[in-house]
């Protein structure tokens, strides 16, 4: 059984608000003190983590060295599900178990994918930068065979976890085609399953939702590229290390991808004088199709739950490692 005290220190990495500040105070209850460390903060972090017992993760990557400077740390709390950022074989070597938390902010994330969806349909960056200079009135009539609809289009889904799950019944109730690709087919939904080369094909729009692995990194690079439909719509809430950002450059210049809804970049925080976000084709997000109210809640249930299992040296939810 693992001893810890009869108060577990926390530590949340990532920045905090006094809306969130509240909701960590109320865990005093639950015998959980909560310490904050915003995600740029490096020094702040090395010295919190030298009392941590539990560490709450969201993006800002946690290495070896982390690790080592952490001697009580016990837990690796994923609030999420990609647990690519967090060093694994370092954390199995010290002892430290790694827990995410699948389906807890499935639906923010659902959500975010058909809002970007239609926010590149309707080329809506472009029509609030309009109005805001006093100009919608005048817009553009290069525009007028660009502004489409999500009916009759052809959706592709590259993944069938769980935000896949949730978004395609309302893709398909807007009046979208809804086809997918993955490892295998999944008998268990009723959309159609093609091979990858079948789907860049066929899609007009195309919505990543894969984890990010050795063998995922890269999936859309410029040849998967060239084999997408001519003026498909790519749209990426998943990791920004399965696209060659690069190569859809290229193709957003050149037209051949109409338009790109990213929530998500290779290099995370996205530099401003990164190119893409020059673009007005592009919709982009600072990686935060994650967080709603209804997903910190959610993962607090888990976060807390998979403390006391811990204090009571019982089985974690949801380990990874």
């Amino acid at each position: 059984m693992l001893s810890l005290g009869a108060v577990v220190k926390v530590l949340f990495h990532y920045r905090c608000g006094d809306w969130l500040r509240r909701r960590f105070a109320e865990l005093g209850a639950e015998g959980l003190e909560v310490a904050v460390c915003d995600g740029g903060d490096e020094a702040g972090f090395r010295r919190l983590l030298a009392d941590t017992e539990v560490l709450w993760h969201v993006l800002t990557p946690v290495t070896a060295d982390h690790l080592a400077a952490a001697p009580r740390l016990r837990l690796v709390q994923k609030i999420g599900v990609g647990v690519n950022t967090i060093d694994l074989e370092a954390a199995a070597a010290r002892g430290i178990a790694v827990c995410n938390m699948p389906g807890t902010n499935s639906r923010a994330v659902a959500e975010m994918t058909l809002l970007l969806m239609l926010a590149c349909l309707r080329r809506l960056v472009v029509f609030d930068s309009l109005t805001r200079r006093g100009e919608g009135w005048d817009w553009p009539l290069s525009l007028e065979g660009e502004l489409g609809e999500l009916a009759g289009r052809t959706v592709g889904l590259a993944g069938m976890g769980a935000v896949p799950r949730l978004l395609a019944p309302v893709l398909d109730a807007m009046g979208a085609e809804v086809i997918y690709t993955a490892r295998h087919r999944h008998e268990d939904v009723p959309w159609r399953w093609c091979e990858k080369g079948e789907l860049l094909a066929r899609a007009e729009i195309l919505s990543l939702h894969l984890p990010l692995t050795p063998e995922t990194a890269g999936w859309l690079d410029g040849r998967a590229m060239a084999a997408m439909r001519p003026g498909a719509i790519l749209i990426n809430t998943a990791r920004g290390g399965l696209v060659d950002e690069a190569a859809l450059l290229r193709n957003l210049d050149s037209g051949r991808i109409a338009a790109a809804g990213l929530d998500v970049f290779a290099e995370e925080p996205v530099a401003p004088d990164h190119p893409l976000l020059a673009m007005e084709t592009v919709v982009c997000a600072p990686h935060i199709a994650w967080f709603t109210t209804g997903t910190v809640a959610r993962s607090l249930e888990v976060a807390v739950e998979n403390c006391r299992r811990l204090a009571d040296g019982r089985p974690l939810l949801h380990r990874v490692v």
